[in-house]
Parts: C-alpha cells; sequence; structure tokens
C-alpha cells in the first residue's frame, strides 16, 4: 500500500538578512492572506506564515553567500491556487503593497495552461503563484489508476 501524502507541511527559507527579509515577506504574505506567527528556536528569530493548508517560515542564514537558483538547494517555491482569476488576485494584492512581478500571463513554454505570477525575495529567492494545471487534476481523479514510475500519464503508444 503506497503511502499518501496530502499536501506540503513547511518550508523554511534562510535569508541573509532577517530584518529586510521580515519586512518583505510581512507585506508581500499578508496581502494574499497569510498569518504570522514569531517563534524562536535555538536562540534564532524565526518567523512564520500561515494560509490554510501549509507553513513558510522564515530564519537567518549562517552565512552571507547570496542565493544562486542553480547552485543545489532550492530552486524556486511554487505556490498553486484554484484557478487563474486566483492567479490574477493574488498579483494584484502583491501589487498594491508594492512587490515587483512578473506576469500574470500564460508561460505555454511550459505547460499550455500553465498561468503564473512570478516575484522574488529580497535574496532573489523567487516564488510562484500558479493555477491549478489541468495534468495535476487529472493525476489527482486518477491516481488509483496510474501505473508504472515514470509517465503514467502520457497516452498510451498505439502499435
Amino acid at each position: 500500500m503506497p503511502i499518501e501524502f496530502r499536501g506540503i507541511d513547511h518550508i523554511y527559507l534562510t535569508v541573509s538578512d532577517f530584518r529586510r527579509a521580515e519586512e518583505f515577506y510581512d507585506r508581500a504574505l499578508r496581502s494574499l492572506g497569510f498569518h504570522r506567527r514569531d517563534s524562536p528556536i535555538g536562540g534564532d528569530p524565526h518567523r512564520h506564515y500561515y494560509c490554510r493548508e501549509f507553513q513558510i517560515s522564515i530564519r537567518p542564514a549562517r552565512s552571507s553567500v547570496a542565493h544562486d537558483p542553480y547552485a543545489p538547494g532550492l530552486h524556486h517555491l511554487c505556490m498553486r491556487v484554484a484557478d487563474r482569476a486566483a492567479v490574477d488576485e493574488a498579483a494584484a494584492a502583491l501589487k498594491s503593497v508594492g512587490v515587483e512581478v512578473e506576469g500574470p500571463k500564460l508561460w505555454p513554454e511550459y505547460m499550455p495552461d500553465y498561468y503564473a505570477v512570478f516575484f522574488s525575495d529580497p535574496d532573489g529567492i523567487r516564488l510562484e503563484i500558479i493555477n491549478h494545471l489541468e495534468r495535476r487534476k487529472l493525476m489527482h481523479a486518477r491516481w488509483d489508476e496510474l501505473e508504472g514510475f515514470e509517465n503514467p500519464t502520457l497516452p498510451e503508444k498505439k502499435s
């Protein structure tokens, strides 16, 4: 019996300047409807942002090396919303608090229905808000029917 995952519980991001990151994340995530809680751990400040489904936390980095999305580690963080209208609402909310965004728009180079908005934190960590893709909906609806490990939702090849 396979383990059934229900989502991501929390994501921790390390930041080079905690105060600068607090200001950015407070502004950006509050505009998106997140709630905030401070909870130091091991003497280090930690700020936790909660939405109904998951938590994003920030904590101070132990070094001041700049974030490189192409080095080992986090490339970007993508959050899914129900539809394109919700992506548009998120983009408008971010813009209203002065967060620079790219999009929202269709990104067909990724998938035909890939509609998203991108923005970056002060350390250059890229964040994304995307609509619920048809492929993901199909995977969710047909999960118990999927077979194989690789490309289980691709159309069957006809001989």
